[in-house]
């Protein structure tokens, strides 16, 4: 398939998060990242396999809890050959970081109106990791959390320009962004593993979509693959695995997961029906949320326990 064709595609399916809903602008984590979400549209039927395959996180996950170790979140600029600029991301490393040790990385990317700052403070990523890490439920690891909107001017826009074709092609760029640059620029200054078996990659919505065709279609670099609300930037089953055997040997873990109540819900649930007939093992995890944080949230709890075992 050719660039031009991949990106002509890609506009063409992020438009129509345009058309299910107007609400779905709201996601970034500028100005007041908590502020209610309307459902983006009505959900599909569900089929019996559309359950939760873990049980809920409890409660209190994703809340500073008093008396445990916290790691830090701190700011990383790199160089991208892709939009000519310096680009920045933010770097959570655990508890106790030390160079004399190698971590596994987690890369988390965010939705269509978000930026860099939407996992650590809409999600709250950062603080549902070190609550794992507190009770030994999870490994020590980095995470990267990018603006993945590979453009000039990476600033999430007006909403009024969200679905433009302009916007939505800097997200298909940002593939070229984050495997010639911003890999490399991480595993240069942070003291982290450099293969496969140890690189993660994850997203909700836009950020979900990109995480699938990203990684999958990049075992190469990824091991671990996670799709939480996938947006209708998802590509086809027939082009994230084009041969499931070896789909099969590559991968150690692919999670996906939606609310029953999103109105997005078709597209993870297309894939994981195909994937199931392709006999490519995956998690599917359906809770009872629609397009919002307490979805993410909860699966970033469940995904981050499952990586890098």
């Amino acid at each position: 398939m050719t660039r031009q064709l991949l990106l002509a595609r890609h506009a063409g399916a992020v438009a129509l998060i345009a058309l299910a809903s107007a609400t779905h602008a709201q996601e970034g984590a500028a100005g007041n990242p908590e502020r209610p979400r309307a459902p983006v549209s009505a959900p599909l039927p569900l089929a019996p396999d559309d359950v939760r395959a873990l049980p809920e996180a409890p409660a209190g996950f994703a809340d500073v809890r008093p008396g445990i170790a916290h790691g830090r979140v701190e700011e990383f600029s790199y160089d991208s050959g892709v939009t000519g600029t310096r680009r920045k991301a933010a770097v959570y490393l655990p508890a106790g970081y030390s160079a004399d040790r190698r971590y596994p990385v987690l890369y988390l990317l965010h939705g269509i109106a978000g930026n860099h700052d939407e996992w650590r403070g809409y999600v709250r990523a950062s603080t549902i990791v070190d609550n794992l890490l507190a009770d030994g439920r999870a490994q020590p690891m980095i995470i990267v959390m990018p603006n993945g909107r590979a453009l000039p001017d990476d600033r999430p826009p007006p909403a009024d320009r969200t679905f433009t074709p302009e916007h939505v092609a800097g997200f298909a760029h940002f593939e070229r962004d984050l495997l010639d640059f911003l890999l490399p620029a991480v595993e240069a200054k942070y003291s982290s593993f450099g293969d496969r078996q140890h690189r993660a990659i994850a997203g909700l919505s836009m950020g979900g979509g990109q995480a699938l065709n990203f990684g999958l279609r990049h075992l190469e670099h990824f091991a671990w693959v996670g799709g939480f609300s996938a947006a209708p930037n998802t590509l086809p089953a027939a082009e994230l695995v084009p041969d499931p055997g070896a789909t099969r040997r590559q991968l150690a873990l692919l999670y996906l997961s939606c609310g029953s109540q999103d109105g997005l819900f078709g597209v993870s649930q297309t894939l994981h029906r195909a994937l199931k007939q392709q006999g490519v093992p995956h998690v599917w995890n359906v809770d009872g949320h629609g397009h919002d944080r307490e979805s993410w949230a909860d699966n970033l709890y469940q995904f981050a326990q499952l990586i890098f075992r």
